[in-house]
Order: structure tokens, then sequence, then C-alpha cells
């Protein structure tokens, strides 16, 4: 096939005058860091999602580690996760002193086995082992893990949840919002520029429990409080704060915050959008010789990724390559967190979760995003197929 110079992105944010409008408006205001635009941005999330409570920060990284820390965890705790995300939802664990550990993904939704999970909580509590004090489902590409079989083994084992939703704002879960916490205590959602709806960078805890709002949002500015009912003493004037704890400066800007309360207003479009490309891309590929990611009834993808899976390692590879020399800007989303170095230097090993490591060795993720045209899916498309048969 001929070189084709024509870039497509695996993913590429959408900016619009409006968006570009709600920024200027901000810089012309009086308000540049956290102000009136971030709370608006909460509302606005809430709205979205059905959830009580939203605390916006700089980064879904932020968000899952004050969501950590609010949960308590640290030192001789131990958090449970999938393999198959970014390092973050690892890392945040590890940032509180916190031991990790992984459930292997089921093989045809990608997400962590509810299944598996049961089996591990089993065997472990038999074995007089570490229960987990926390389990981090993922919603890989956008697909809600089972939230209800989790939230079921959360309350028979004890432990706390915190959905990584980094890919699935706007996706649904038996017919409720992601991100309505109903078989959660948190929910954390990423607004990195090829996320669903973006803020440059960003991110979000959303909870139903006003305890664990209340707690999150002075932990993203130092532990900090103004509030009279928390200090240790009487105020002392209307300048004094206290420091109540530990905190962090995860602090969103209002710059940030009318980016992401103006793209809000396009999710459900988007969404429908990803969805309409996803759908394409499946029917395109339905006698192919490879597999996508399934989609159970009980759940509506967000579809911040689409990733096929290619049965041989060797033939990834060179299709890998061939693609991206295209022009066409495939992407592998992801290495297994537990074969990183940081993570093999704490006693993982390759073999420890199979499923997720087969994924690893045949996963690519073909360009999606909501301004992506049908004439450049159908490039993707031909090239994929053309390399398949050859």
């Amino acid at each position: 096939m001929a070189h084709n110079t024509t870039t497509i992105p695996y993913g590429c944010q959408d900016i619009t005058d409006a968006d570009v409008e709600a920024v200027e408006a901000v810089l012309k205001s009086d308000f540049l860091t956290q102000g009136p635009e971030v709370a608006a941005f909460e509302a606005a999330l809430c709205a979205h999602t059905d959830a009580s409570r939203a605390v916006a920060v700089n980064s879904a990284t932020s968000a899952l580690h004050i969501a950590c820390l609010a949960l308590d965890l640290g030192l001789g705790d131990v958090l449970w996760t999938s393999p198959i995300t970014f390092v973050a939802s690892a890392n945040c664990a590890r940032l509180c002193g916190a031991d990790v550990d992984f459930v292997d993904i089921d093989r045809d939704t990608l997400n962590m086995s509810a299944e598996r999970l049961e089996e591990k909580l089993t065997r472990v509590k038999r074995e007089w082992g570490r229960l987990p004090k926390v389990v981090v489902p993922v919603h890989l590409c956008g697909l809600s893990c089972d939230m209800a079989a989790i939230g079921d083994l959360a309350k028979t084992y004890g432990f706390r949840v915190i959905e990584d939703a980094s890919h699935a704002i706007g996706g649904r879960y038996q017919g409720a919002p992601v991100g309505a916490c109903l078989h959660s205590d948190i929910t954390v959602f990423s607004f990195h520029p090829v996320k669903i709806v973006t803020t440059a960078e960003g991110g979000a805890a959303l909870t139903n429990n006003p305890v664990l709002a209340a707690r999150m949002e002075r932990l993203r500015s130092h532990g900090v409080t103004r509030d009279a009912a928390l200090m240790t003493c009487q105020s002392e004037g209307p300048w004094f704060y206290q420091q109540t704890e530990l905190g962090l400066n995860y602090r969103m800007t209002d710059i940030h915050a009318a980016l992401g309360r103006s793209q809000l207003t396009r999710l459900k479009a988007y969404v429908v959008r990803r969805n309409a490309l996803a759908d394409r891309y499946d029917s395109a590929f339905e006698t192919c010789a490879l597999r996508h990611q399934a989609r159970p009834d009980w759940a509506d993808s967000a579809f911040h990724l689409y990733v096929i899976r290619i049965a041989e390692a060797e033939k990834r590879q060179v299709i890998f390559e061939a693609l991206r020399a295209m022009g066409i800007g495939v992407n592998v989303h992801y290495i297994p967190v537990h074969l990183q170095p940081y993570y093999r230097a704490l006693g993982f090993r390759p073999g420890d979760y199979p499923e997720a490591e087969q994924y690893y060795d045949g996963a690519i993720s073909l360009p999606l995003f909501p301004t992506m045209t049908e004439e450049q899916q159908d490039m993707v498309i031909a090239a994929v197929r053309q390399l398949l048969a050859t």
C-alpha cells in the first residue's frame, strides 16, 4: 500500500468558538483560579450524572489520590484494580502508602472480571490474606464494569469502591449514567484532551456521600478549612483558617472549568457520534480475523477508545507499524501495569494475569474521535482489512 502522509490521530479534542468564548470570558473576569466557574462546572457534572456532589481537580490522577485519602487508605492497606489501565489507577494507592494487587480481566469486556474478583476474595479470605480496603474497577474504553456484581461483593467483603471512569463520562450502566455512584463510593472522571470532553487538563471525583465530598474538597486545597465547625478553637476573625489535615494543591482553575462546562453541552452529541463510528467499525470488521470489546446488554459505552485484537502478537507488531507508516495514528491501551518495572520490583511477574497479558499482546487502538469523518474512517478500515489479508 502506498505511503500516505495524512495523519489521522487516535484521539483529538474538539474546540469550538463557544469554548474559546467561555475561556475568554474568564480571562476578562475577576477570577482565574478556583472560583464560580469551578462550582458551576461541578453542578453541571452532577446534572449529567445524577450524582449529588462533584469535586473538580487538576487531573484524574489527583481525583484518584484524594478519593483514596478520603477513604482512609494508608499504610498496611491494599487496593485492588485492573492490570489493563493507565498506571494512575494503581499509583494512587502507592501515593497513600498502601499496597496494590490486581484482578484479571474478562476476555470479552476487557474490564475487571467480577467472577475473578469473587474467586480472589474467597481465596484470600480463606487463606487469611489481606482483603482489599478499596477496589478500583476501570471502565476501559468507556464501557462500564458490571458494577452491581462488584457492589454486591463490596457489601459482602467490606471493601470500598472507586470507579475509575476516566474513559466513561456519558456512558450508562443498567440505564443509569456512569457517575451516579449507585454501586460505588466515588466515581472519577478524566478531562484530558483525548477524553470524551476536555478541560485541557482536569478531573473530578463524584459521590453521593456529603462527608466524603467535603473531605475531598479540603484535600484538594491543602487540607485547609474556614468552617468553624471543623476548627479546634474559636475563629480569630474573618481571615482565619486552619489546616486540619495534610492536603495538596489539586485545585482546578476557572479557566479549565469554563472550557469543561462549555464542552459538557455537547456531551450527548459526542457520545452518539462515537457510538456511530464504533458501529461502522463493528460492521466493517465483522468478517475479519480479529476481536473487539464486547457490548453487554447492561451497558452503553461512551467509546473513548475502539480497540481491535489481533490473534498473533507478531502480526500485531507488523500491522501497528504499517498503520503508523500510513499516517494512521494507532496506539496501544494499555501495557499491563504489573509488567511495569516499578511493579515488577514489588514482586509481580509475567504470567500473573494471563488474560490481561494475552489482551495486550494483540491490542491496537484505532482512531476514534467525534470530528472524525467517514472518509477518514474508511481509510482506516481499508488499511486494516488489507493488512489483515496479507
